[in-house]
């Protein structure tokens, strides 16, 4: 920050795209739960809810989640896919990804909604089965599925089992054997499609865990029809389950990776596995009747982000499907697609309290040195470890009153053993920001709670969903006697 008379600018320690705010209180609207506004008296409040009254009644650090903006947002998608795709494939089938942020109430809200629900783990699909999900409703995920995880979604008659490797797809057939079953099956596959995003969130390229490749031993496309040595792991699958009496292969599934805003990759990816369809039918005289997008679809974590609407989202890829449909002449499969993020993201923020904080000297070009404000929260990377594992920008408020102050550049972190215990690596708040006020971190509404954890022997926060101006627990915040509930032997 550099001052002439009472003018603030920005600072250089800046990254490009943070502006300097006109305004330090103004909310930027679309980072934020539709129901999130300043009250007159300058305070951030959710269904007129203020965050005081909030921290009051459940404590700090909190989650705090719109339930209507949520159920909301999984209607949006519902609505806007089926519209784009009424004329290609009479609707679409849309899983929420529970993997984002998952527990049984918001399980309940995504089948009341007209939602599915995918699942990556027996624990997430326990879920699903005891929110009353109709298990026909319900996708079991993982590079990785153990057996009882395998066993338990065949007896439970989950919707569909995606396959994500030749060994994984070896041990299904055995196991649906075993138990007099057929197993619904989707395989998911590697198009090739490098989408612009973290490394670690980018799932669709060939060297990373996830999927079947489509590529031949050679370094050439394999073809569907060209199992065995020859082949791709994806055609040798397909071979493998249209000859195994105990799976029923329903069709192709990708996810080309996670916070993605640009369009084409998606694109790519569609067009690529229904060329694959096209090559079963010709190969097989298979018609398979299912493809599923995947997700990924990116919110706004930041002012320099720009989301696409689902409406955008869904016309584009329809679009693109009924294209590559009509050139390649065949009929266009059911479409699912899996949006998490894009639904609970934007519907939560989480609530701190302000601690200590200080104002260090930071070197700059030519000899010049700035400062940089430091404000501690009783929270950190143990309710958001997302900045830590991908480097990811937050957004911060004020949220207990206005200022009138000048905004400096700031950096929120969090009250752990660890100097990457960043919350909001750049921000501007407030000069004025001090012990005892509340901050508000929007956006956090997916992949927060998931990867929570007790490092330091944290308690995780509570959740608390709001719906009608009405507060309530859904999950509550964690004691340290829960700390200790599993340890033996004392």
């Amino acid at each position: 920050m550099t001052v002439t008379g009472s003018t603030v600018h920005a600072s250089p320690l800046a990254p490009d795209w943070l502006d300097y705010p006109e305004d330090p209180n103004a909310l930027v609207t679309k980072l934020w739960a539709a129901g999130v506004e300043r009250n007159d008296d300058g305070e951030i409040t959710v269904q007129g809810l203020p965050v005081s009254q909030l921290a009051r009644d459940y404590g700090t650090p909190l989650l705090v989640l719109d339930e209507d903006d949520f159920r909301s947002r999984a209607r949006a998608f519902r609505d806007a896919f089926n519209e784009a795709f009424a004329d290609l494939c009479g609707g679409v089938d849309v899983y929420y990804a529970g993997k984002s942020f998952l527990c049984t109430p918001a399980a309940r809200w995504v089948k009341e909604e007209g939602l599915r629900l995918d699942t990556a783990s027996g624990g997430e699909m326990a879920t699903a089965l005891r929110a009353g999900v109709e298990p026909a409703h319900i996708g079991l995920h993982g590079n990785n599925k153990s057996d009882d995880e395998m066993r338990r979604a065949l007896a439970a008659g989950v919707g569909r089992i995606v396959v994500d490797s030749l060994d994984e797809l070896d041990r299904l057939t055995e196991l649906a054997a075993e138990a007099g079953a057929v197993a619904p099956v989707m395989l998911r596959l590697t198009p090739g499609v490098h989408a612009h995003t973290h490394e670690f969130i980018a799932t669709a390229h060939e060297d990373q865990k996830f999927g079947l490749s489509m590529v031949g031993p050679d370094g050439s496309a394999g073809t569907a029809g060209a199992a065995g040595t020859d082949g791709s792991p994806a055609a040798e699958a397909v071979a493998r389950a249209l000859a195994a009496g105990s799976i029923d292969l329903r069709g192709l599934h990708c996810h080309i990776g996670s916070q993605i805003f640009e369009p084409e990759g998606f694109g790519v990816a569609a067009e690529k596995l229904l060329g694959f369809l096209a090559e079963i039918k010709a190969e097989h005289g298979v018609e398979l009747e299912e493809l599923d997008l995947g997700g990924g679809h990116g919110i706004a974590y930041t002012a320099a982000d720009a989301p696409r609407t689902p409406q955008d989202i869904a016309t584009t890829l329809a679009g693109v499907v009924g294209a590559a449909c009509a050139a390649l002449g065949m009929a266009c499969p059911r479409i699912s697609i899996e949006p998490g993020r894009a639904i609970s993201g934007p519907a939560a923020f989480t609530l701190y309290e302000a601690g200590v904080r200080k104002t260090v000297t930071v070197d700059g070009d030519q000899g010049a040195t700035h400062p940089r404000r430091y404000v501690s929260v009783d929270g950190g990377m143990s309710d958001n470890a997302r900045p830590v594992l991908y480097e990811a920008d937050y957004s911060v408020a004020l949220a207990s009153r206005a200022s009138g102050a000048p905004a400096v550049l700031s950096r929120v972190v969090g009250k752990h053993c660890e100097s990457g215990d960043i919350v909001v690596k750049d921000a501007y708040l407030p000069d004025d920001v001090a012990r005892g006020d509340l901050l508000a971190v929007p956006a956090t509404g997916a992949y927060c709670h998931s990867l929570s954890s007790n490092y330091n022997m944290l308690t995780r926060p509570a959740v608390v969903a709001v719906r009608g101006g009405q507060a309530r627990v859904i999950i509550r915040r964690e004691t340290e006697e829960d700390l200790f509930a599993r340890e033996t032997g004392l």
